[in-house]
């Protein structure tokens, strides 16, 4: 697969190990590091310092370029683009029935594209193309609704600002879990007096039950992250 990639998130993998899905994650170039905005609410969240971009195999220079070249795809080939990632999922489908598991697609790692919008030939969107698939992502703006039925949204809380935190409510409105980063390994029972699950045992956030908190624990550098991305709890 030239787009989608597998087995390289440690929480993909825990995922995968559940013997219930494969997870394809399409990993681009993060807020406009590419010249093209692909995270709009990044600065308002405070996320960029604690961005997953550069974890794991995103640390090499090749890696970077390639998420790069895939973003820059993206906005200047957009059907080439398209073609591929259907041939990419295609490929998903194959190989997840091969080995007697379901087949689940991440298309924003380490981006916040509305793909709810962005039509494929007589489709309305990629997920219309294969009902048969299940895509998820996390996001940060809490304006997306009305999504297509097998595509998952986890809201991603910050309390870098209060207008953006404010979200939250909204968020929940919408019928959306609350993914919030803990600085401390050990999750709070509750956040804003809503029960905290474990997020860190998997990544198949449409799994989780609904109406709670999606507890993380900060990992890497954003273990210093200072904007509110990550939460610190007394």
């Amino acid at each position: 697969m030239k787009l989608l990639a597998t087995g390289n998130n440690a929480k993909t993998i825990l995922s995968d190990a559940m013997g219930e899905y494969l997870t394809g994650i399409l990993y681009l170039a993060p807020a406009d590091l590419s010249g093209y905005q692909v995270c709009p609410h990044a600065k308002l969240a405070g996320c960029a310092e604690a961005c997953l971009n550069t974890a794991g195999r995103g640390a090499f220079n090749n890696v970077q370029a390639a998420r790069i070249r895939k973003t820059r795809m993206f906005f200047e080939a957009r059907e080439a683009f398209m073609l591929q990632l259907e041939k990419d999922i295609l490929a998903l489908i194959r190989k997840a029935e091969k080995i007697g598991v379901k087949p689940a697609v991440r298309l924003n790692g380490t981006s916040d594209i509305r793909w709810e919008r962005v039509p494929f030939g007589e489709y309305a969107n990629i997920m219309a193309r294969f009902p048969e698939v299940q895509f998820y992502d996390y996001t940060k703006n809490n304006t997306r609704r009305n999504l297509p039925a097998n595509y998952h949204l986890t809201w991603s809380y910050s309390n870098a600002s209060e207008r953006y935190a404010a979200g939250m409510q909204q968020a929940r409105e919408n019928g959306q879990n609350v993914a919030v980063v803990f600085r401390k390994e050990e999750l709070p029972a509750s956040f804003c007096g809503i029960e905290v699950i474990d997020g860190t045992t998997h990544d198949l956030r449409f799994t989780d039950k609904a109406g709670v908190i999606v507890g993380l624990c900060a990992k890497g550098k954003a273990k210093r992250d200072e904007s509110g991305f990550v939460v610190d709890m007394a």
